[in-house]
């Protein structure tokens, strides 16, 4: 099969109906079709995060990008960023800490769990920090931290602090509400559970973060200084540096499937789906990894049972037409990662039970043939 489902924790399945828009012509990307699309995605991505007055950015680029726009925007040579870890992207937000010389805590859970909101308000009352990040997802353990609960405690503990929050993994697939949990920024990536092509970095500010860049005299950046970037998302006539035209307009399709699903139905949806892939999986004698209080429902880490090989069930699984992903740090070799996010349909689950159970059968598996279809064909009728 030259086309193969990739249900990998990003990117995700891009429809045909995005595709379509990416394939067309390259417009200038001061054209009137661009400034309609660029314009369109900004409204919708403030109505994806529940922001009334927050400002977005769309900057070409990755996730990691979106990262340090966040960090380098609000973060000042004396001040201390306190990082939120729940695993392996935590730990990146530090090591960009660390590149920039800001003097940052590193707040850890073990790996598939989460630090908790007593943790994290111990840590508060203890030193004050200027801002404090999370990871809503993390994409190499599967956990998925109570971002509300976490926003609560900085209002309580120092109203003053910004909260960040990294929502690669969980923007558009799980609730995020900017203005009535007290969100300073939000930074995302497209092809996650937005379901674009990769390709930009996404990033929304408050009203309280933009105004705190605005009186910075300088910061550590050049092309990921949002106040250069802002004269294009008032008006996409201006010019900073080219977007990624064909990009920019894909995403805008790309929220606007989200916006006519529905936001509430979507986050439904991924907790539905998540629930039927795991019930399937443990009934063919995989078991998740991440601990039963923080499951993410973007994605699942699992563990393989006795006497199966991590690369060669991949492999094979590959062959039969489905990516999925390989564990990260300490858990390679241990695990497999099932991206379940996006635009994700019953028919493309049902289709990648069927190649894992191919799968088991080819490599000498014994379970009992039928069982992780019928799961979850019955748990997602239609």
């Amino acid at each position: 099969m030259s086309k193969k489902l990739l249900l990998i924790p990003g990117p995700t399945p891009v429809v045909d109906r995005i595709l379509g828009v990416l394939a067309e012509p390259t417009v200038s990307h001061i054209s009137p079709e661009m400034e309609r699309d660029l314009k369109q995605a900004l409204e919708n991505l403030k109505k994806i995060v529940f922001t009334r007055d927050g400002q977005p950015f769309i900057v070409a680029g990755a996730g990691t990008l979106a990262m340090e726009i966040a960090l380098l925007n609000i973060v000042d040579d004396k001040e201390k960023v306190l990082v939120v870890s729940q695993g392996y992207f935590g730990q990146r937000m530090a090591e960009i800490c660390q590149a920039f010389g800001f003097e940052y805590h590193l707040l850890q859970s073990s790996w598939g769990k989460v630090v908790t909101v007593e943790e994290l308000a111990g840590e508060l009352k203890k030193h004050k920090y200027a801002v404090v990040v999370c990871t809503h997802v993390d994409t190499a353990t599967g956990a998925c931290a109570p971002v509300r609960e976490y926003a609560e405690a900085v209002t309580v503990h120092q109203p003053e602090a910004l909260f960040v929050v990294d929502g690669v993994c969980a923007t558009g697939g799980i609730e995020e509400r900017m203005d009535d949990w007290g969100i300073d920024v939000i930074l995302t990536a497209a092809q996650k559970c937005l379901g674009a092509p990769p390709g930009l970095a996404i990033d929304v500010f408050s009203p309280r973060a933009m105004e705190k860049r605005k009186k910075m005299a300088r910061v550590k950046a050049y092309y990921a200084d949002i106040m250069r970037w802002l004269p294009v998302m008032e008006n996409p006539n201006r010019y900073f540096s080219t977007p990624c035209v064909n990009e920019i307009r894909a995403f805008a399709e790309a929220t606007r499937i989200v916006l006519e699903e529905g936001l509430e139905k979507r986050f439904e949806r991924h907790e539905r789906f998540a629930a039927a892939i795991r019930s399937g999986l443990r009934s063919l004698g995989f078991s998740t990894y991440t601990d039963e209080t923080c499951l993410a429902s973007t994605l699942s880490v699992l563990k393989y049972p006795q006497g199966l090989d991590d690369a060669s069930f991949r492999k094979i699984l590959y062959e039969n037409g489905v990516v999925v992903a390989g564990g990260l740090g300490p858990t390679a070799g241990q695990v497999f990662r099932f991206g379940h996010m996006g635009n994700l349909t019953r028919e493309d689950v049902i289709f990648a039970f069927d190649a894992i159970e191919k799968t088991l059968l080819s490599l000498g598996y014994e379970f009992s043939l039928g069982d992780g279809v019928e799961t979850v064909r019955s748990l997602l009728v239609r």
